[in-house]
């Protein structure tokens, strides 16, 4: 009898977990920053119209 031990492949699975979650975290991210462009462009243009004036 020959007992072939088939490979563990648990660490290969948390490494692609790790990089799914690290994508989508960058792609969220890089999502979020262009949402809030066109706001600090009317702030850079009128700084009395900005909430955060100082």
């Amino acid at each position: 009898m020959s007992d072939v031990q088939e490979k563990d492949n648990f660490w290969i699975y948390v490494a692609g977990l790790v990089l799914a979650v690290i994508v989508t975290v960058v792609l969220i991210k890089s999502s979020e920053h262009d949402k809030f462009e066109s706001t600090a462009k009317a702030i850079a243009e009128d700084a009395s119209n900005s909430a955060y004036r100082h």
